[in-house]
């Protein structure tokens, strides 16, 4: 490049007394590299000086230090390319965010950059002339596929949780592979990955991929499609603009991650998927949860599956202790009348031994109405027993179920009260006094309940 440059310069420069000098003693002294670009560049400084340039970003990246590295390619559409370096100071007074594709007007100073041996404009100052054709172009087509409707946030599907299989659409080749698969099998080793190869820069690229989406979404294999590329200038991510991409993504019957390029890489495609990523490792990680993630969420289901059934368990050993306590309750009863009943026998027996005794030392009239009284306070104390012993017998849920009587509950234990209290379809158990059964209620006959009166 730099013998060019020099076998291009005028006459006039080719005249200057350092040059003839130069000239005199190149048969004694041969040039170094080092003092060779360097009096290149201050040939360069004392010929143009301070210089105006116009052309269209390309490339442009931003260091960590804040310099901004660049090309600035021809207006024209000539192949020619300008490599410039803006530094921090220059580039914090900049008044927009410059981008690849703008049209801009640079001030700076021609240098030959001595590592590389390049010719480099350093930038001292930008300003923004317009947006660049690609840009411009970019800019049109956004706004005509936002205005049918691809980018509404309405239409875009939820990515699948935990998918069993996902899809990854690039280029063989790419580093974007590499990443997506490195984090796939970090995060979720288990998940089965289908690759659909495609071009993901150049003319070809386009309806190729609009290709493999057709295919996936024909296979319906996986459950997530990643459309991924690395990052590059506008013109190596314009497929990713092309207008039957961006309508093959929103017809997808498979949801579709995109992430092309690095953050600030704004494409069509991202606008249309239904998750956008920032880089291809993240387009990875918004796809597949890892699987200590899935395995904390399945220790937390199982710990409050195993507290709602302890708490059902318990529930209904509350329930089943207050039913059999209800059921003990007319025998604890029939043990105490018949407690009472031994008492009163006994009374009667020592009370008609006393009056058998004191009775004797009557006349027989008297004997014989004592043992008719007798035999009458006996046989009415035995009706008023055995009309005790009815009563008691009555209070026994056994014998209440032996007259053809059934007490019928729910399927879960709670008793039915009223025809009210089941519908048509429900499932009742009915307990006689010999057994049980499981029964199924097929209509209902229910009386209109009464009216309340206040």
């Amino acid at each position: 490049m730099l013998v060019r440059l020099w076998m291009s310069l005028p006459a006039w420069m080719l005249a200057l007394p350092m040059v003839d000098r130069v000239d005199s003693v190149a048969a004694r002294n041969a040039w170094d590299v080092g003092a060779l670009l360097m009096a290149t560049g201050d040939l360069l400084q004392s010929r143009f000086g301070a210089v105006l340039v116009r052309g269209e970003l390309s490339g442009l990246t931003r260091a960590a230090s804040g310099h901004r590295y660049f090309s600035l390619k021809d207006m024209a559409g000539a192949s020619a390319l300008l490599r410039c370096a803006m530094f921090r100071r220059a580039a914090t007074l900049l008044d927009f965010d410059a981008q690849d594709g703008q049209q801009v007007e640079l001030r700076g100073r021609l240098v030959v950059y001595e590592p590389r041996g390049e010719l480099q404009l350093v930038v001292e100052s930008m300003r923004r002339l317009g947006a660049g054709a690609l840009y411009e172009q970019f800019l049109r087509l956004k706004a005509r596929l936002e205005a049918a409707g691809l980018f509404e946030a309405q239409r875009k599907r939820a990515i699948m949780r935990w998918p069993t299989a996902v899809g990854v659409i690039t280029s063989l080749g790419a580093a974007a592979l590499h990443d997506v698969l490195a984090s796939l099998r970090r995060r979720a080793p288990h998940l089965r990955i289908v690759v659909y190869p495609s071009p993901v820069q150049g003319a070809e690229a386009p309806p190729a991929l609009v290709a493999a989406l057709q295919l996936a979404g024909a296979r319906r294999e996986v459950d997530t499609l990643l459309l991924v590329r690395g990052g590059g200038s506008l013109e190596d991510l314009w497929a990713f603009n092309d207008e039957a991409l961006v309508r093959a993504i929103v017809a997808s019957p498979i949801p579709v991650v995109c992430g092309v390029g690095h953050e600030s890489d704004v494409t069509l495609a991202d606008l249309a998927a239904d998750l956008r990523a920032a880089t291809p490792t993240a387009a990875a990680e918004l796809a597949a949860p890892s699987c200590a993630d899935a395995l904390t969420h399945l220790g937390t289901l199982a710990a409050s599956a195993q507290r709602r059934v302890r708490t059902q368990l318990d529930s209904h050993a509350q329930r089943l202790d207050t039913l059999a306590q209800r059921l003990g309750g007319p025998a604890r009863g029939l043990a105490l009348q018949r407690q009472a009943l031994q008492s009163l026998q006994s009374r009667f027996g020592l009370a008609v031994r006393q009056a058998t005794a004191s009775a004797g030392r009557e006349p027989n009239r008297l004997g014989e109405r004592l043992v008719r009284a007798m035999h009458l306070q006996l046989e009415r104390r035995s009706q008023r027993l055995h009309s005790a012993v009815q009563r008691l017998d009555a209070l026994d849920p056994q014998r209440v179920l032996a007259r053809g009587y059934a007490w019928v509950s729910t399927d879960k234990g709670q008793p039915v009260l009223s025809a009210h209290a089941v519908a048509r379809g429900d499932r009742l158990r009915t307990v006689w006094a010999d057994g049980s059964a499981q029964v199924e209620v097929l209509d209902v006959e229910a009386k209109t309940p009464p009216r309340a009166t206040r």
